[in-house]
């Protein structure tokens, strides 16, 4: 499937990025594998990368590599989000923490 990558061609590809078909980018000139054929059937609507794995029963990293090399190709696009600074991390951590902790 990936032909034995392990790292994908985006390597910024974040679980949460949303995936999105491009429809007039599909020929069938284009050779695409089954998995890529199931991504782009599944993306017509945006879909995180998370999703795309847990829905196709694929591995996270296989899904990160087909994604990444069919953005690359222009297949489809990616919506990246946005990253928050450093400091909202940890307070949100700091608040999961505390409600885990109220959990128990």
């Amino acid at each position: 499937m990936t032909g034995g990558r392990t790292r994908p061609a985006h390597q910024d590809l974040e679980l949460e990025t949303l995936v999105q078909a491009m429809v007039d980018a599909f020929s069938p000139s284009a050779p695409l594998g089954r998995e890529q054929l199931a991504i782009a059937a599944l993306c017509h609507e945006l879909v995180s990368v998370a999703e795309i794995s847990a829905k196709l029963d694929l591995p996270i990293g296989v899904t990160r590599v087909l994604v990444g090399d069919m953005a690359l190709e222009g297949l489809v696009l990616l919506y990246r989000p946005r990253s928050a600074p450093a400091r909202s991390d940890l307070a949100l951590l700091e608040r999961v923490l505390h409600g885990l902790k109220n959990i128990s």
